[in-house]
């Protein structure tokens, strides 16, 4: 099993740097010489950073998420206890569209076997969904997927989304707080999301609780488009209450 602690630490501190060596990595994380090697060799085929002899540079630019398989393992069963949190406000017999990302891809497994119609808005929400499982009506949005991430975007996806009515939305993000709404760091993305959100009776964001200190370049929506926040129970007190001022259910998992 990864260290994802270890490796997120090692991943950022590349990023800022550019460059970093196997000794200056291993003081930062108080990890051996041995152990930093083995973990570039993780993140490079993940395609995180570029190894060369004595250390590593950074395959992304400042600012630039990790790739999905990377992002996927990160904080994992937080992912899961929100997802968990979300299945248990969504009733059978209920249409739903997911977002893309990978809190979103947990809310899907979540809902396997449930009673309800559902449009994912990534390919592995799709494959999450599509098991031989009778109980869900799975439908598959127009667009060009993008490779790495998964992701369903362009007009063809806007509308897709256009032609239907959801009850509920489950919406992901890079960054949620009041000041700044919803963002993320694609423009594509950012119009999908706001297309689905306009799309649905009732939207709930979803995140976990660094999001709501973060803000990204692409913005989606006011925090006072969202109905219902689930996040983790570590989220900022200060900024859980501006968010439920704004109208918003917040629930922590």
């Amino acid at each position: 099993m990864w260290n994802m602690d270890r490796l997120r630490r090692i991943t950022d501190a590349v990023q800022e740097a550019g460059t970093l060596g196997v000794a200056e990595l291993a003081v930062l994380t108080k990890a051996s010489e041995v152990t930093i090697r083995r973990d570039l060799a993780t993140l490079a085929e993940q395609g995180v950073l570029e190894r060369y002899h004595g250390g590593a540079r950074s395959l992304l630019l400042r600012g630039e998420k990790p790739p999905f398989a990377f992002r996927a393992h990160e904080g994992l069963e937080i992912k899961q206890r929100i997802a968990a949190k979300v299945a248990e406000l969504i009733t059978d017999g209920e249409s739903v569209v997911i977002d893309s990302g990978t809190t979103c891809l947990e809310v899907a497994r979540a809902l396997r076997g449930r009673r309800l119609t559902v449009m994912p808005l990534s390919l592995q929400a799709v494959n999450a969904l599509a098991a031989p499982v009778e109980a869900i009506t799975l439908l598959v949005p127009g667009g060009r997927p993008r490779l790495q991430e998964g992701t369903f975007a362009g007009p063809l996806t806007r509308a897709s989304l256009e032609a239907l009515r959801f009850d509920t939305a489950v919406i992901g993000c890079s960054g949620l707080n009041a000041g700044h709404g919803l963002t993320v760091h694609d423009l594509d993305e950012a119009d999908v999301k706001r297309a689905a959100i306009a799309s649905a009776r009732r939207v709930i964001a979803v995140g976990k609780a660094g999001k709501l200190q973060r803000s990204a370049l692409a913005f989606v929506a006011p925090v006072t488009a969202l109905d219902v926040l689930v996040t983790d129970a570590s989220a900022d007190d200060e900024e859980v209450v501006a968010i439920a001022a704004a109208g918003v259910t917040v629930q922590t998992a």
